[in-house]
């Protein structure tokens, strides 16, 4: 009877152990989404082998996600979009490249200032700033930059031509792009209601947040009610910082930087883009190729302006590719990856 009982004990002690995790996360999803989602990020950079760090300059703070070593590879530098982090990347390319994906000034982990400056060309000198402290120019290397952060990112390779050895845009926005998107609507309601409408890139509620997903991807993402209120309320605290960004790179220094730069890039250009972006329209891919006729096009079908979320599998290898075919141009190694 009393081996009996000890065996009883034994299972419910192993039921409770086994069920706390399972009530922890319940309890995590209905009560603090914004705290599984932090852990969610934290989980796929340890699963990836990227390692969180921080790099000092002058009083200011820059905080990035690294992996690997600089090698017979050039070193691949990314630049996330607006009002996203560097987490945004959740690389796919392959674990002996050295990659550094960067928050960008004043998102996440990176100082946040007043008295900054976050136009494009500011923008642009920040990460410069970055740059050099990491010493990541010690060789020319690979730029990637989605949106915002395309837009940074060629501005930059035409400020800085001789530490790029090549470069991909995702989705760039500072072109001026023949055929209007839903994205554009909006901004022309937002300018005739000068600005006292939300903006749409700036949820304040799950059902914006929803909004925002359907607007930036083709791919229709089921996502939880909770999920979605975890994700706006991780954002809540930084939406001021948001508008003031926004408000900076719509303006008319920003707004069609990199445009007013194509005709000063050298580096190779790689062009992605996803055919359904409602956001920076595709047409933008022509205008680029039309002022840069060596760059190279891949658009992707039923992939909306969120590419790097959308296709992470496609995008990588799109990239690797390019960068083979850069170095294998430039008589570097030719070695599969």
């Amino acid at each position: 009877m009393a081996a009996d009982l000890d065996v009883v004990n034994l299972f419910v002690i192993a039921g409770a152990t086994l069920a706390l995790p399972i009530v922890a996360f319940v309890a995590s999803f209905l009560l603090w989404p914004s705290a599984l989602i932090k852990v969610y990020y934290w989980y796929w950079r340890r699963t990836l082998g990227l390692q969180v760090r921080y790099a000092d300059c002058g009083g200011y703070r820059f905080c990035f996600a690294c992996r690997g070593k600089p090698g017979t590879r050039p070193s691949i530098l990314m630049l996330h979009g607006f009002s996203a982090h560097k987490d945004t990347w959740l690389s796919y390319l392959p674990k002996h490249l050295h990659i550094v994906c960067v928050d960008m000034p004043g998102h996440e982990g990176t100082t946040r200032t007043s008295a900054e400056d976050y136009s494009i060309r500011g923008q642009v000198r920040r990460i410069h700033q970055f740059v050099e402290t990491v010493r990541l120019n010690r060789k020319p290397f690979h730029v990637v930059g989605t949106s915002m952060g395309g837009n940074v990112a060629g501005v930059y390779a035409a400020c800085y031509p001789a530490e790029i050895c090549s470069m991909t845009l995702i989705c760039p926005d500072g072109i001026r792009h023949p055929c209007e998107t839903k994205f554009d609507n909006h901004l022309q309601d937002l300018e005739h209601s000068n600005y006292t409408l939300n903006i749409p890139l700036i949820p304040t509620t799950p059902e914006e947040m929803e909004d925002m997903f359907r607007l930036c991807s083709h791919v229709r993402f089921k996502i939880p009610q909770q999920i979605l209120q975890g994700l706006v309320d991780v954002r809540q605290p930084h939406n001021t910082f948001y508008e003031e960004v926004f408000m900076e790179i719509v303006g008319e220094t920003s707004r069609y930087a990199l445009q007013e730069h194509l005709h000063l890039i050298t580096a190779p250009l790689q062009v992605i883009w996803g055919k359904k972006d409602q956001v920076v329209d595709v047409s933008g891919a022509a205008v680029i190729a039309e002022v840069l006729p060596g760059c190279r096009v891949d658009l992707l079908e039923n992939c909306g302006h969120s590419v790097v979320m959308e296709r992470p599998s496609r995008t990588a290898k799109l990239i690797l590719e390019f960068i083979i075919l850069q170095q294998e141009a430039r008589g570097g190694v030719k070695k599969s990856c």
